[in-house]
Parts: structure tokens; C-alpha cells; sequence
């Protein structure tokens, strides 16, 4: 495995790119409102994307081995869909939960975020299943510091899903990020104390944990990229792209409308 350390110069231009991917998120965020299709957030965050940015939306025509090319500019994953939800005719509904999830690439850096949303009130599970993930993300964010390992940000994601009584989605991981949009290393959102590789300072990834209400089993469906949970049980995700810094970690994905970081237990 080869992970490259960032430069200076490259940090410089991550941060400027995580601003970006963050301000799509704050800008799309009052847009969420039940009788809104995906494809319409879509189309409203590619212009936004491209004109007022003048960024590139990385997913569009993403093509990893495998897969066809990624039709749309972001993902929206609406209740039991994982990850990597195609826009579309869906119309949102009230007690709809939904990630949005978003690339850009700005100078030839990317800046990858995903948050999670209401649509009207979400039921008390689907309000506890998304405050949960939030602080599953966080402990493993916390879990980042140079000596530190990958196992112990999978640990302390882990141990807190399975402690509430949540699932860890296993196939998908987090990823290092630079001037390309999937690096080395592979951020799992598992994993024992101690194990993996060690951080060190100028590593940049992204921490994305996804966590199931029921089993973590997943399936893909036809279009070859939405991913939902087995038994129809919700799912939920948030992301933030992370710099390891000497002295612990710096998140790179922060903008006026960021969420703020949960209270220390």
C-alpha cells in the first residue's frame, strides 16, 4: 500500500477544496423539503457546482473499474439506501431521511462531504439512527493522531454503533484523497485496537462511516450503484476528509453551515 503524504502546497488546496464540497452542502440544505425530487437537488448543485463555484463535480462520469460511468453530479441515499444513491424521479417525502453526498474537484484537488438531512420530522428511530452515525464519525475523527492506527478509528466507530444496537455496513470504507478522488489507505469503519497501519502526519482521508438501524447485510440494485440495506432497515452516513497534523488532526471539510462537533462524553 502506498500512501502519499501531502505537501504544504497540497494541504493549501485541500482545504480550499473541502470548503467548497462543504458550502454545496450548506447551500443544497434549505432546498431539502418534501415534494423535491433527487434529480432536481441535482440539477440545482451542478449549477451551483459549476457556475457559481466554478468547480467540477468529481462523481459525474466516475468510472471505477467495473462500473459504468456515474450518470449524476452528487448522491442522494433517501431511508434504507447505503451509499451512492442515483438521483432521480424520487420525490422526497415528510420523515424522509437523505444524505447528500459531494465531491468537487477545485485545482485538481477534491474535496469530498456528506451530511445527513431531515425531510419534515423524522421518526424517533430515524432521529437516533442519524445523531448515533454523527457520533460514530466523530469518535473515529477523535481516534486520528500520528501513532495512532486504521484499527483504532474502526474500533471506536464499531464499538459505538454495536453498543446501541446498530449495524456497521462492512463492503465500503473510507479513502485517502488528494488529486485523486479514491488514494490509499482504506479507512475501514471496523477493526481492533492496534491493527493497521500507524498515522502519520500529511496523511489525508476521509472518515464515512455507514450505519444500518438492522443488519449491516447490503445488496446492489439494477442501476449498478445504489446500495441498500438486505432487510429494508434504515441506513445512515455523514463524512468529513481529515489531515492528520503532528500533533492530531485537522478536519478539512468545514464551512459556515458545518455541523458542529458533538459534546465529549
Amino acid at each position: 500500500m502506498s500512501v502519499e503524504l501531502k505537501t504544504p502546497e497540497d494541504i493549501a488546496g485541500m482545504r480550499i477544496a473541502g470548503r467548497l464540497a462543504s458550502e454545496v452542502l450548506d447551500f443544497i440544505g434549505p432546498q431539502v423539503q418534501a415534494g423535491i425530487t433527487t434529480g432536481e437537488l441535482d440539477r440545482l448543485c451542478h449549477d451551483y457546482i459549476v457556475n457559481v463555484q466554478r468547480t467540477i463535480p468529481a462523481p459525474l462520469n466516475y468510472t471505477p473499474p467495473g462500473y459504468t460511468p456515474y450518470p449524476k453530479s452528487i448522491c442522494t441515499s433517501v431511508n434504507h439506501v447505503v451509499c451512492h444513491g442515483v438521483p432521480g424521479e424520487k420525490r422526497l417525502k415528510n420523515g424522509d431521511i437523505i444524505n447528500i453526498d459531494i465531491t468537487v474537484i477545485k485545482d485538481g484537488y477534491h474535496g469530498d462531504t456528506s451530511r445527513m438531512f431531515y425531510v419534515g420530522a423524522p421518526s424517533i428511530q430515524a432521529k437516533r439512527l442519524v445523531e448515533l452515525t454523527y457520533d460514530c464519525m466523530w469518535r473515529g475523527i477523535r481516534a486520528i493522531k500520528p501513532g495512532n492506527t486504521l484499527g483504532d478509528i474502526g474500533h471506536a466507530i464499531q464499538s459505538h454503533a454495536e453498543r446501541h444496537g446498530f449495524s456497521v455496513v462492512r463492503e465500503f470504507c473510507g479513502h485517502g484523497i488528494g488529486k485523486k478522488f479514491h488514494e490509499d489507505p482504506q479507512i475501514l469503519h471496523y477493526g481492533r485496537p492496534g491493527a493497521g497501519m500507524r498515522l502519520e502526519p500529511g496523511m489525508v482521508f476521509t472518515v464515512e462511516p455507514m450505519i444500518n438501524a438492522g443488519r449491516p447485510d447490503i445488496r446492489q440494485m439494477a442501476d449498478g450503484w445504489t446500495i441498500v440495506t438486505k432487510d429494508h432497515s434504515l441506513s445512515a452516513q455523514w463524512e468529513h476528509t481529515v489531515l492528520v497534523t503532528p500533533d492530531g488532526f485537522e478536519v478539512l471539510t468545514v464551512s459556515a453551515g458545518t455541523p458542529p462537533e458533538p459534546a465529549t462524553e
